[in-house]
């Protein structure tokens, strides 16, 4: 998070600063080359910072650009007062004033994708600042050209012309709403879904959706996926044939929650949640985006869905462990269907010459109590593999770079396997082929051992009977087996790694606990025959699709439930 911060201050530092600077340059110097081109730079920085702060406001930073770059161009025309530069600087201040609340407006519409549904209005609206910065650095460049004075003006009368139809437009949608819905909720009712996938989370977090879209699919009955933040919406739309919604109000959620919807199922416990759960003719089921003994996987919020679908007992007993109390039949054990594709050793693999190794270090966490991340110790474990002719994939969390250190230290790990790559050939994977070229059941499959944190890959590695090592990074001791029982079947990499020859020993030469994973992983991944994994998963949706008619439309529940429902629930989890 850390890293976020950083990159919004530099950004909002550059965009203002060359702004200022330009405009004191163009206004008081007869630099006026100078000017024009900070001018560009402070545009540039302005639209980093848009891709970096999506919501970023430059309003300040526009007018103090437009003002400077047309006392430049009058400048450089030295022609006096000239009408059409007076009408252009009207122009532009208009956009500059609009482009915000536009902006804010069409964040309000619904939009859809893999629909025959074209909502124009909120796309250009979202670029409509885009469209601004590009206006002003092709004044600039008019500028410097010296080109006549008509030129900016005709570009800035078309673009305004856009922003006025996207107002008049937004005006109309809002105060004269069409009868029965809108286009989305015409072709909702048409597509006729019997569930929804609801989807609220931090920036880069499409994962979660993600890894669960092909099992929604073959549940054989239409669907959609409701998303809460638009910057999802292009990325999963690109995974699915799904129609994918984005719903940014509780107004447009009554809309795309049609009457043929029987079930909503949420992979996290995101806040927003709450605002779909209301509706208590829906049946609301949990299936999490992993499993494992982080806390997060034991979130007391939990208990306000009507199931909970788990990969095993272990989930269940977890629950319990941490004091939190959910009646029993909430509980329906359905596997975790992403790990069919893994292949099973059904032998131990020891002493091989030349494994290759799978390295996870997970990511720092939103508190301090949820840090299992291995990175700072994680030079001395690659150290540690290398030295025992290993091959690595380095697959680190998606969140990793949001950590500074955590970046840097990551790239510490990459530059080692850069430079053994090319010492001595061996195949190292780390980076995008890791991460992006390879998915997460490849690498289990590629890989003889792993060394991972306290995270949901364990269990999905634990499926392949492969041995697997767990970083204590709390320093628990005798106490973090107790605390994280998965690491029972594995083997304990202390906080400050002084344990590695002795854990990596036991992993690639002797695997002393191959026996107890068998037993380990059929409590945390389900007793289900692997030809037929995923159907445990596929018959437990589809008996949720299947009691009771649902004709009448969804009936949001009291107000007062969902304040008392809704106030706990964490960012994600």
């Amino acid at each position: 998070m850390r890293g976020d911060l950083v990159r919004k201050l530099t950004a909002r530092a550059a965009a203002t600063g060359l702004a200022v600077l330009a405009f004191l340059v163009l206004a008081l110097t007869g630099a006026t080359g100078w000017g024009l081109a900070l001018a560009v730079a402070a545009l540039a920085a302005a639209g980093w910072e848009r891709r970096v702060r999506a919501a970023a406001d430059s309003t300040a930073e526009a007018v103090l650009l437009a003002a400077g770059i047309l006392v430049g161009y009058a400048r450089r025309l030295d022609a006096g007062f000239d009408p059409a530069l007076a009408v252009t600087a009207l122009v532009l201040l208009g956009l500059v004033l609009l482009v915000g609340p536009l902006r804010q407006a069409g964040n309000l519409e619904t939009r859809a994708a893999n629909l025959p549904v074209r909502s124009w209005t909120p796309l250009v609206a979202a670029r409509l600042g885009d469209v601004l910065l590009g206006l002003l650095a092709g004044t600039a460049l008019a500028a410097a050209l010296t080109l006549p004075a008509v030129v900016p003006l005709v570009a800035a009368l078309l673009v305004g012309g856009a922003a006025g139809a996207v107002a008049l437009n937004l005006a109309l949608r809002r105060f004269r709403p069409p009868a029965g819905g809108g286009a989305v909720t015409r072709a909702l009712r048409r597509h006729q879904p019997e569930f929804l996938l609801h989807f609220s989370a931090p920036p880069g977090s499409e994962y979660q959706v993600t890894m669960w879209l092909p099992y929604l699919e073959r549940i054989g009955r239409p669907f959609l996926v409701m998303v809460r933040e638009p910057e999802f919406l292009a990325p999963i739309a690109a995974a699915t044939t799904a129609p994918v919604v984005y719903c940014p109000t509780l107004k447009s959620m009554d809309e795309a929650l049609v009457p043929s919807l029987k079930v909503a199922f949420y992979v996290n416990h995101g806040a927003k949640n709450s605002h779909c759960i209301r509706f208590s003719q829906l049946t609301h089921i949990q299936i999490h985006h992993g499993d494992s003994d982080k806390a997060p996987s034991a979130n007391p919020v939990s208990a306000v869905f009507d199931r909970i679908f788990v990969a095993g007992p272990a989930a269940v007993d977890r629950y319990a462990r941490a004091g939190v109390e959910i009646p029993a039949e909430k509980f329906v054990v359905v596997g975790r269907p992403q790990v069919e594709s893994i292949e099973v050793r059904p032998t131990p693999a020891t002493g091989l010459p030349n494994p290759i190794v799978l390295y996870t270090p997970t990511w720092t966490g939103h508190h301090a109590d949820a840090n299992y991340c291995s990175l700072p110790v994680g030079e001395t474990i690659v150290r540690g593999l290398l030295a025992r002719g290993a091959t690595v994939i380095l697959r680190a969390h998606p969140y990793t770079s949001q950590n500074p250190a955590s970046a840097r230290q990551l790239a510490r790990l990459e530059e080692l396997l850069a430079a053994d790559h090319a010492r001595t050939g061996r195949q190292h994977v780390w980076g995008a082929a890791a991460s992006r070229g390879l998915s997460l059941v490849d690498c289990v499959n590629r890989s003889d051992a792993l060394v991972s944190d306290v995270s949901g890959v364990i269990s999905d590695y634990l499926y392949s009977a492969k041995p697997y090592a767990v970083t204590d990074m709390g320093g628990d001791g005798d106490r973090f087996v107790e605390r994280f029982p998965l690491a029972g079947a594995g083997y304990v990499l202390h906080r400050d790694a002084g344990n590695l020859d002795e854990v990596l020993g036991r992993l690639l030469d002797t695997d002393p606990a191959a026996a107890a994973r068998w037993t380990t992983r059929a409590r945390y991944l389900g007793d289900f025959p692997a030809e037929a994994y995923a159907e445990a998963f596929l018959a437990a949706a589809r008996r949720e699709l299947e009691p009771g008619e649902r004709n009448a439309a969804p009936a949001p529940r009291a107000a007062e439930s969902v304040a008392h429902e809704g106030s706990p629930l964490s960012p994600t989890a």
